[in-house]
């Protein structure tokens, strides 16, 4: 009975931490540099927090489309990054650490690296990145599932006119 506990903990814990449920398979920023190795893909890193009413709207939604999954899961190493996060993360033999701002907030550093747009951090923001950690392009603000998948079908070089056109 207590394994049965535990082990449902486990489940549980476990699926909330690897990106509530998102993409299927969302990965931590410790596994990229072993994955890359494996496989070189590209990264799409999805900055929120947890007060943000936006982000938790992708999740619930953007994420969970059938379709947005399957070209995460195929071409992408995703990558869901609380911007409050006091972990420290290791990248590249970089530590980068979550850095107060006032009594009782603050941000990671790693969070106002990739998701630094135009000198200002805001939420939800997409960070894709090549495989040698390069920023390719940033998105900020919502983002809905069919404009997510017309973006992922442009950035995987599926060059289609309308995927364009979709994006809009």
């Amino acid at each position: 009975m207590v394994r049965v506990f535990i082990g449902l903990l486990w489940i549980w814990f476990g699926s909330t931490q690897l990106g509530y449920g998102q993409a299927g398979s969302a990965f931590s920023f410790q596994q990229l540099d072993s994955l890359q190795q494996i496989e070189e893909r590209p990264v799409l890193v999805f900055i929120h927090t947890d007060w943000c009413r936006y982000c938790q709207n992708m999740k619930h939604t953007t994420f969970q489309d059938e379709t947005v999954r399957a070209r995460l899961e195929s071409a992408f190493y995703f990558i869901s990054l609380d911007a409050e996060s006091k972990q420290d993360i290791m990248l590249q033999g970089q530590a980068f650490q979550y850095r107060p701002t006032g009594n009782g907030t603050g941000q990671h550093e790693l969070a106002q690296l990739l998701g630094n747009v135009e000198g200002k951090l805001s939420f939800p923001t997409l960070c894709f990145l090549n495989a040698d950690y390069e920023i390719i392009y940033q998105r900020v603000g919502f983002v809905s599932a069919k404009q997510l998948r017309a973006l992922l079908k442009i950035l995987i070089d599926e060059k289609e006119e309308d995927a364009y056109a979709e994006y809009e």
